[in-house]
């Protein structure tokens, strides 16, 4: 019993001194693995950062430019990482990672199938979207302009200072309105005048507006015309149509809408034109010769200590 307890013992004691040595042999290589990632790293951040000064501010495409920035310092890093494990001599590690990571990914993309998609559709929009930053869009419901564009998710800024995140997924796969893909916008709105007025007067005096205004597109492609629109019940009603550059979309489809409804305004009621509001128009029915009208005291003039 005492001689294999003491052969037992030299076992592991023998064992000890193997990994022990190993270890000393292998510490010198697991020392460079860790600086090669520090390095890598390193090396990204200054590359990215490189990109950003430099690149970012002369990129056409901003989105595109962030979206790559993200992308190169992933990359480097992994690459750190991996050559890292070959430094040190666990290539078989290096190998088992991958392995791991490729099955690992396919049972993520079921459990986690929204960030997945999401992902996905990030990369697709990265290379081929509807919009650029700072266009104003409309997803499904959600209307803004657009400040970034991650992995995940655009970032939105609504005209009331809500900042929206949509998934790329819902970016990817719904309609998309784009306001402002070509600088241009057109803005509309109705005029009423009464029907003794003479239309194509009323008509002259809007295109005098809309071909005179400094902030109105004038050019051979945009055209600005008012055209009668509708017979309602106590007006004509005239349409407007005039054509605005998009670089603010706020102060030209609201602000300068505004002003060009106050100044038809004021030119047609200059001009004696009426903009009459609706009439309402009382019937009587079976004959009857007046409208039935029956006054109703206020209880507080009632006395009733006298007959009425």
């Amino acid at each position: 019993m005492i001689i294999l307890l003491q052969t037992a013992s030299e076992t592991i004691s023998k064992s000890v001194q193997n990994y022990y040595y190993e270890l000393l042999d292998i510490l010198p290589r697991i020392a460079l693995g860790i600086l090669v990632i520090v390095v890598g790293v390193l090396i990204a951040k200054l590359l990215t950062s490189i990109y950003k000064k430099r690149i970012l501010k002369k990129a056409e495409d901003p989105l595109m430019a962030r979206f790559l920035v993200q992308a190169i310092k992933i990359i480097f890093v992994l690459i750190s990482i991996l050559l890292a494990l070959e430094v040190a001599g666990l290539s078989g590690v290096a190998t088992g990672i991958l392995t791991a990571a490729g099955g690992a990914a396919i049972i993520l993309g079921f459990a986690f199938q929204d960030i997945g998609k999401n992902f996905l559709a990030g990369i697709i929009l990265a290379f081929n979207r509807p919009f650029n930053v700072n266009d104003t869009i409309m997803v499904g419901e959600l209307f803004g302009k657009v400040k970034a564009l991650n992995f995940r998710y655009t970032h939105i800024k609504t005209s009331d200072g809500r900042d929206i995140f949509v998934p790329n997924s819902d970016v990817l796969t719904k309609a998309v309105e784009n306001y402002t893909a070509d600088g241009y916008f057109r803005n509309e709105f109705i005029v009423g005048i009464g029907y003794e007025d003479h239309i194509e007067d009323a008509k002259a005096a809007i295109q005098d507006i809309l071909d005179n205004h400094p902030e109105i597109v004038h050019d051979d492609v945009h055209d600005n015309f008012v055209i009668e629109n509708e017979l309602s019940a106590s007006t004509v009603n005239l349409k407007v149509f005039f054509w605005v550059e998009t670089l603010d979309y706020r102060k030209s489809s609201r602000v300068l809408r505004g002003l060009i409804i106050k100044q038809v305004k004021e030119l047609l009621d200059e001009k004696g034109f009426n903009l009459p509001a609706n009439i309402t128009e009382l019937k009587l029915y079976k004959n009857e010769e007046d409208i039935p009208l029956r006054v109703r005291k206020d209880p507080r003039d009632f006395n009733y200590d006298k007959p009425q």
